[in-house]
């Protein structure tokens, strides 16, 4: 079994009960229980999850096929619905899910949305106490984690920083990679739910680690993209074949999955959304902030900013972060009429 038993890990500060060995679902769960998710034990605990979009959504599926007493909230109750139709349990608020659930999990898309929802106005912080734990899987920088965290501990419950190393189909087939810091009572807590959402996890320490493991994860990405755009798009101008250059590097020592799985419809102009452009220039943007914070240079990755805000300035906020190639493909055209 992948997981850790969670009744090992229980902690006398959360109050949770103990694991449940492989219970039967009835209908219209059973349906939906992979051969995976049966082979993952079951909390008994109470789980909240906040934040039902793109990533938040399998997330939460995956919990829900592995048996858990989910309740769920997202500012758009109707992104609710197909798990509610699962099984989940909703609340209209962070505050009622927080003060339902033993440990909530939080997946939200920006910082000011994380803050909002973890101490805002009928935020989460509200319905936490002694015996209940936070984890905050959502990508901010360390300083707003840390502020989370807080806020959150000031009520004497848990937080656990945890966000994730993936996109929409690692997160759909359960194959996220958790970057943890924070209350290492928690984190190990929390483990058996991990392993349901991911592949990997890892605990970092203090709170802001996590963040900043994160932040120079998507960095790194982001500046491949951008590279990877550049790479296609030469190819094609010379004359080769752009499909065999993914086949080429899909095969060789710079191979990256993202690569095989976003070429192809690069090269078609298409970009699905598994990873939202603007979100992928929020990460550079912060991550850059978090370099000046240590005076380090990262003019590779300053550079790939700048592409991405101009194809933001193109309407293509929404689209998958591999639409940055617009941006290359404006700047070739300008330069090529003048």
């Amino acid at each position: 079994m992948r997981c850790s038993m969670f009744c090992s890990h229980i902690s006398p500060h959360l109050n949770l009960s103990p694991m449940i060995i492989m219970k039967r679902f009835s209908a219209p769960i059973s349906s939906y229980v992979s051969p995976r998710a049966q082979a993952i034990a079951e909390p008994a605990a109470r789980v909240g999850f906040l934040g039902i979009g793109i990533m938040g959504s399998p997330m939460a599926h995956n919990l829900l096929k592995a048996g858990v007493d989910l309740t769920v909230w997202n500012r758009t109750k109707t992104k609710c619905d197909p798990l509610i139709s699962l099984g989940a349990k909703y609340k209209p608020s962070p505050e009622e899910v927080a003060a339902s659930c033993d440990v909530t999990f939080a997946m939200l898309a920006d910082p000011q949305s994380a803050v909002d929802v973890a101490f805002g106005k009928h935020g989460a912080a509200n319905g936490m106490g002694p015996g209940k734990g936070y984890v905050d899987v959502s990508t901010v920088d360390g300083d707003t984690s840390k502020l989370i965290s807080g806020h959150i501990k000031s009520t004497g419950a848990l937080f656990l920083e945890a966000p994730v190393s993936g996109s929409k189909k690692p997160a759909e087939d359960g194959q996220l990679i958790f970057l943890t810091a924070g209350d290492k009572t928690l984190y190990e807590t929390v483990g058996s739910l991990l392993d349901i959402m991911g592949k990997s996890k890892f605990y970092l320490g203090d709170v802001g680690n996590g963040a900043a493991m994160k932040l120079v994860v998507n960095m790194i990405m982001g500046s491949m993209m951008a590279s990877f755009s550049e790479g296609l798009l030469l190819c094609e101008k010379v004359g080769l074949d752009p499909d065999v250059l993914v086949k080429v590097v899909s095969q060789g020592a710079i191979n990256a999955p993202m690569y095989s799985t976003k070429g192809p419809s690069m090269i078609q102009s298409l970009y699905p959304t598994a990873f939202p452009l603007k979100h992928q220039q929020k990460d550079l943007r912060l991550a850059l902030e978090l370099a000046e914070s240590v005076s380090q240079s990262t003019p590779i990755a300053a550079a790939a900013n700048e592409l991405y805000k101009v194809a933001k300035s193109h309407g293509l906020s929404d689209q998958d972060f591999s639409a940055v190639i617009e941006a290359l493909k404006s700047k070739i055209q300008h330069s090529e009429n003048k």
